[in-house]
């Protein structure tokens, strides 16, 4: 697939390199947007959680007008707190943020099947849990973006320590752009609080990483900052929304 970068043509791999050579870790929100919108203005997409760091980009792409789509998953199994946010967060800015939930009869034959909490039983039932009430809907909420913002932190785990701003998703076949790539866990609070943005009340109760319900608990002070997620497992791994094959 090729790409054309203000009249150059080049391949993904190219074009994905030229951009994070014109980024570099003291690059600002500002920097990181600017540069994303002097690329393409069209069909731009970010994926929220509603948690602490894409309520800071939420925050920034509404206050800033920017040619974004904004949606949210809905798996059905969420807290009450994080619809409390969804709530807060339409209310404050009142600017639809398009909610994508997983197909009913998907979910009904699991269940059926399997049960309501089969996730618990092995990682092949959480992965197809996360498959269904997830990544499905996801590939349906990114179908015809060219650009998939996310809130993705090198600090927040292992796995997302030697992440570039502009990723390519083979699995989506879409670019990822990842703007909080190097923000520190105080530089979010500090822009929460200055902005007064809607937070989830878990987020004091020590939850940091935030899922559905069934899924997360409150991590300790020396755990690593996912460790909350899916902690049953003796190895804690990405949901699968960013490692799609």
């Amino acid at each position: 697939m090729e790409q054309n970068y203000l009249g150059q043509k080049m391949t993904t791999a190219e074009h994905i390199n030229t951009l994070n050579q014109k980024l570099s870790i003291n690059s600002s929100l500002d920097d990181v947007f600017d540069l994303l919108l002097k690329t393409t203005r069209k069909d731009i997409c970010f994926s929220t959680s509603l948690g602490l760091e894409d309520q800071v980009l939420t925050d920034y792409i509404f206050r800033n007008q920017h040619p974004v789509r904004v949606f949210t998953l809905d798996t059905g199994r969420l807290f009450q707190q994080t619809y409390d946010v969804l709530s807060s967060t339409q209310k404050k800015y009142k600017i639809p943020i398009q909610v994508f939930t997983p197909k009913s009869e998907a979910v009904a034959e699991l269940i059926s099947c399997k049960g309501a909490n089969s996730f618990y039983d092995s990682i092949e039932n959480r992965k197809e849990c996360c498959e269904i009430r997830k990544i499905e809907p996801l590939k349906r909420a990114l179908k015809g973006s060219k650009i998939w913002i996310t809130g993705l932190r090198k600090e927040q785990s292992d796995n997302r320590s030697s992440l570039n701003f502009f990723e390519y998703e083979p699995g989506l076949n879409v670019i990822k752009l990842n703007p909080l790539l190097n923000w520190s866990l105080d530089q979010v609070h500090h822009y929460l609080d200055f902005h007064k943005v809607p937070q989830n009340k878990l987020h004091q109760q020590g939850y940091i990483s935030i899922g559905c319900a069934p899924c997360t608990r409150a991590i300790l002070e020396h755990e690593d900052l996912r460790a909350g997620r899916w902690w049953w497992e003796s190895s804690h791994k990405e949901c699968g929304l960013h490692n799609i094959k």
